[in-house]
This record gives structure tokens, C-alpha cells and sequence, in this order.
């Protein structure tokens, strides 16, 4: 359960969800169902106000701040809804930033951004402030900044609301590509196609309830 504040009514309540590695996992809802939020919870950046989020078996989101940080910093990624890159750094910076932090030499996270970059089509960007790349450029860039660390779960937000279709694409494979290489992603999403896509999908509606669907292969 999540509530923004003591005696508000509860953004999430009465949910339990595994997700198992290997899966993309698209959250799904009208506004103000709790998708995002919902999402933050299971990154660990928010705790909950009733409830656990357990990670490998061990009960997680009541660590402390900075062993909670630890844990993303070595196992997870992250893109948001509008990239979210820091505008007075270059977009080769912004992506080595999640490696650095986790601890990866400065050489490595470089030559690893730049090989991603290169896979993503950015790699002409790297020296570019974020305020001079298009919005779909930015978005790639988060994705390889998401990835630099070959996370174990990438969570992301709504991370192709605001593309065009062939720059939706290049994300979608992305994250689909890396839940094939054994990892967890959960997705927020309106997009009912990319949902349909996905191999489990949790539907939130506004009052709390949730229902979910698997997607049957032949």
C-alpha cells in the first residue's frame, strides 16, 4: 500500500505481484491508477506506507536509504518519462554517470557508452549538451544509460509516450532485447499495442483493483 500522505486515500492498496526475470512486464491504466507510482515503489525510490517490496527473497524496501540506493546503483536501470538527462553535461557524461556511480572504472563506463551509443545510433551526440539532440536522441540516450551497467531489472516510465513510431521501436527492442538476456523490465505504459506485446501485463484501475494478463505464445 502507498499514500502520498497520513490519512489520504491509498494510491496503491491490496497488490501483490511477482515479477520473475526473463519477462517484460507492462503496467497499465487510465491517469491516476498508480502505474508510476507503482513503479517507484518496485525501484525502491519510494517506500511503502503498508506492505513489502521484496527483492530475491529478502524484504528491501525497508533498507535504509543509502543501502537501498547500493542495490540500484548494482542491479538497476532506469529510464523515465522524459529522459531526464542533467542539461549542463554532455550526453557521453550523463550516460557513464549510473556506471561511475556503481563503482565501474571511468575507461570502461566510456568505452561502454560509446559502443552502446554507437548500437543506438547516438554516438555523433556524445559531446553535444542535452538541450541540443531531439527528443528521441534524448530517449536513446537514457536507454543507454539504462543499460551501461547490463542491469538484472530495468524498470521505465512511460519511455516511448512521447516518441515517433520508428524511435517507440528502437526503444521497445531495447528493453525486450535485455528481458531476453535473462533480466527483469517493467514498463509503465498507455500504449495499449506495446502493452500487448509484453509478456505479462498488470492493469490498475483508479480504485485499486488490479487485474492481470500473460501473452500465449504458439
Amino acid at each position: 500500500m502507498f499514500a502520498y500522505r497520513a490519512g489520504a486515500a491509498p494510491v496503491i492498496d491490496d497488490v501483490t505481484l511477482d515479477v520473475p526475470p526473463g519477462v517484460v512486464c507492462a503496467l497499465t491504466g487510465p491517469s491516476g491508477s498508480g502505474k508510476s507510482t507503482l513503479l517507484y515503489l518496485l525501484a525502491l525510490m519510494l517506500r511503502p506506507t503498508g506492505g513489502e517490496v521484496v527483492w530475491d527473497g529478502q524484504p528491501a524496501s525497508g533498507l535504509p536509504d543509502a543501502a537501498r540506493s547500493r542495490l540500484r546503483a548494482a542491479h538497476v536501470g532506469f529510464v523515465f518519462q522524459d529522459a531526464l538527462l542533467d542539461p549542463s553535461r554532455t550526453v557521453l557524461a550523463n550516460v557513464c554517470d549510473s556506471a561511475l556511480f556503481a563503482g565501474m572504472p571511468r575507461a570502461t563506463a566510456t568505452a561502454r557508452a560509446r559502443d552502446l551509443m554507437t548500437r543506438f545510433g547516438v554516438e555523433h551526440r556524445g559531446d553535444h549538451l542535452p538541450g541540443e539532440i531531439s527528443g528521441g536522441q534524448a530517449q536513446r540516450v537514457a536507454i543507454c544509460r539504462a543499460l551501461l551497467t547490463d542491469p538484472r531489472v530495468v524498470f521505465a516510465d512511460e519511455p516511448t509516450g512521447n516518441l515517433d513510431d520508428s524511435s517507440a521501436e528502437v526503444v521497445w527492442h531495447a528493453l525486450t532485447n535485455h528481458a531476453a538476456t535473462g533480466a527483469t523490465v517493467v514498463v509503465a505504459t498507455h500504449d495499449k499495442a506495446l502493452a500487448a506485446r509484453a509478456d505479462h501485463e498488470v492493469r490498475l484501475a483508479v480504485d485499486g483493483g488490479i487485474t492481470t494478463r500473460t501473452r500465449v505464445t504458439q
